[in-house]
């Protein structure tokens, strides 16, 4: 298969461009013989004369006329190409924060496409509870945060809205014991309005576990020890939705949010934010929406 020549393709664009090859010369800063070597060399390499050389100034042949449009985009999306692998406009690291119970199915595919786009960022990922993550967020010490709150703040982007549910070990009966016993980390941002919720149907309750880590209480409830709360789609394969057939009080719905630090606009984490909001929101065109300008902050 045979490949055309960038430098030559770029010296065929110039002398369309300006009229001549003496012109093309002085912009590609090559000397006219250079670029008429050029044009010879691609007439050879496709078998077709490019240029009509009979007047004083050379004009396009039908052939060069239709290889024109091929060779401007080749040559932009080759200069695009560069520009985006080797300008250390988009080098860089972005802190993203997510909740743990809502990094799947989303953000891998996210990242993945994040950082094929920008293969030269650095995205360092912090999973926290939102009772964490929104306080280092407000110190600026991270750049984008989601997050699982019922009453977000006013700078929130609400990007999906799903009920909360009890979950247990499949064919469990944790759920019919009473007092119940309950399981959550000390720091789950669910973990009052679920005991809340408890209380106000009157059902006694106690702590199964004591712990800031989200293993030891999915081992828990698994080994049908106790019972939990998460979103609704976002339960592990090893754990269910428990039928409780009204036993339980509801409780309640939480919004998936997402904060993104103000940056002026152009940062590139904006486009990171928005490929994750496009994600929760329209899965489907995550990876369309178009590049806007953009620029790290210092």
């Amino acid at each position: 298969m045979r490949n055309l020549d960038m430098t030559a393709l770029r010296s065929f664009v110039a002398v369309a461009d300006h009229g001549g090859v003496t012109r093309a010369a002085g912009v590609l800063n090559f000397t006219q013989s250079a670029v008429s070597m050029q044009l010879k060399r691609l007439e050879e390499t496709l078998d077709q004369t490019l240029f009509d050389r009979a007047n004083r100034r050379i004009e396009l042949t039908a052939a060069g006329e239709q290889l024109l449009g091929y060779a401007r985009r080749i040559v932009d999306l080759n200069d695009e190409a560069m520009a985006r692998m080797t300008s250390p406009t988009f080098e860089g690291e972005i802190v993203l924060g997510v909740p743990h119970d809502i990094v799947y199915p989303v953000l891998p595919r996210v990242l993945q496409r994040f950082n094929a786009e920008f293969p030269r960022m650095k995205v360092q990922l912090i999973s926290a509870y939102t009772s964490l993550l929104k306080p280092e967020f407000a110190k600026g010490e991270i750049d984008v945060i989601l997050t699982t709150e019922s009453t977000p703040d006013a700078n929130a982007e609400v990007l999906d809205e799903r009920p909360l549910c009890w979950i247990g070990a499949p064919g469990g009966s944790a759920w019919r014991q009473r007092p119940i016993r309950y399981a959550s980390a000390r720091t789950c941002i669910f973990r009052p309005a679920t005991i809340r919720a408890l209380e106000d149907a009157g059902i006694d309750w106690e702590n199964a576990v004591e712990t800031a880590q989200d293993r030891t209480v999915e081992a828990t409830i698994t080994a049908d020890l106790a019972i939990g709360a998460m979103l609704e789609g976002t339960e592990p394969p090893h754990l269910v939705r428990v039928d409780h057939g009204g036993e339980l009080p509801a409780l309640g719905t939480q919004k998936i949010c997402l904060y993104r630090q103000s940056r002026g606009g152009n940062d590139v984490s904006n486009r990171l934010a928005d490929m994750l909001c496009a994600g929760f929101t329209a899965p489907d065109t995550a990876w369309r929406a178009p590049l806007r300008e953009v620029t790290l902050r210092a």
